[in-house]
């Protein structure tokens, strides 16, 4: 049976949109952990637009520094724009609208009691083998990680990555890369060497031509890369965007804390699954349930979440300036 799973890089122009949110919420989360914090982010050619609402004692500061530092983080600093030119973004001519405002008075008085900030579902999934993730899933992220450190330290390869990987029972069918090129450069033995064997069929740049590519050659919007962020189609996406808003917002929140019950309750079964669910302003969760499968045999049990939002916020370390790494490496951590 086939089984298909597709990852980015950080370069990517969406992947580029959830790390700049996430990297200024970082700055904000180091002058005061309470910060309330959703912002979404859009990058067309060299303007950037953040929208959303902050509420918070700490300074906004100077945000254009913080989109450039944040794309120098990536990669895309002055280096990158010498050697790719009119091919990709270009951080000194880097323009940011904001449109940034505070959090509506009645979702805060829910948060101030320690309810969560947002309703919703959330899932966390879990599976025997590497990362404990579908290994198509893992060997895409693999790959890419792979692909993006070498692009990092090249004149002819870019960052704006994707890899996806075609499993047909155990072995690998295809894999398929796009990556940016100033000059025709092989990179099968790589591939090769990153994967443990060689797939049957091996795509670089499908079209034939890869380099305009970043925000030049295509809008990026925060959110838009759920599927590569958690499970691929091994499981249901759950919430929102985990990487535009704090803690109490609960995106990020419970479905870090879904996956790791994931993995806890995996135990010696094929696959766990968890879902969970949240009420705006409430700190009990309405539902939870686990279902696991071994050999085809489905069990299902359900699930009381006593934790506090506060509490599960703390236990996780999620007031401190981590989400620029968690967007990175994704909710189940191991995206490189």
């Amino acid at each position: 049976m086939q089984k298909t799973a597709e990852a980015v890089s950080l370069g990517h122009p969406d992947k580029t949109c959830d790390y700049i949110s996430s990297y200024i919420l970082d700055r904000m989360l180091e002058q005061d952990e309470h910060v309330r914090y959703a912002v979404e982010v859009m990058i067309k050619d060299n303007t950037v637009v953040l929208g959303g609402e902050v509420t918070t004692s700490a300074l906004l500061g100077d945000l254009t520094t913080y989109v450039k530092s944040a794309l120098s983080k990536i990669g895309y600093d002055e280096r990158y724009a010498s050697i790719w030119g009119k091919y990709a973004i270009d951080p000194a001519q880097i323009k940011v609208i904001n449109m940034i405002g505070i959090q509506s008075a009645d979702i805060a008085k829910g948060v101030d009691h320690d309810g969560w900030g947002d309703q919703g579902v959330f899932v966390g999934y879990a599976c025997k083998g590497e990362g404990k993730i579908n290994r198509e899933l893992f060997l895409a992220r693999k790959l890419n990680g792979a692909l993006y450190t070498v692009a990092r330290r090249s004149d002819n390869l870019g960052l704006d990555i994707k890899t996806q990987i075609t499993m047909n029972d155990d072995k690998i069918e295809t894999a398929i890369v796009a990556i940016p090129m100033l000059q025709d450069e092989d990179l099968s033995d790589l591939i090769v060497s990153v994967l443990g064997e060689r797939p049957e069929r091996i795509i670089v740049n499908g079209t034939g031509r890869y380099t305009y590519h970043s925000s030049i050659a295509d809008c990026g919007i925060t959110g838009r890369k759920l599927a590569c962020d958690f499970y691929s189609t091994a499981a249901p996406i759950g919430g929102g965007s985990p990487w535009t808003k704090d803690a109490s917002k609960a995106d990020l929140t419970l479905n870090v804390y879904a996956r790791i019950l994931a993995c806890e309750n995996l135990a010696d079964n094929d696959e766990c699954f968890v879902y969970l669910s949240s009420c705006i302003g409430r700190a009990e969760l309405p539902s939870g349930l686990i279902k696991t499968v071994k050999n085809g045999i489905v069990s299902y049990r359900d699930l009381w979440c006593s934790q506090t939002p506060s509490a599960l916020i703390k236990a996780y370390g999620l007031d401190k300036p981590i989400y620029a790494e968690l967007c990175g490496k994704g909710i189940s951590g191991t995206q490189n």
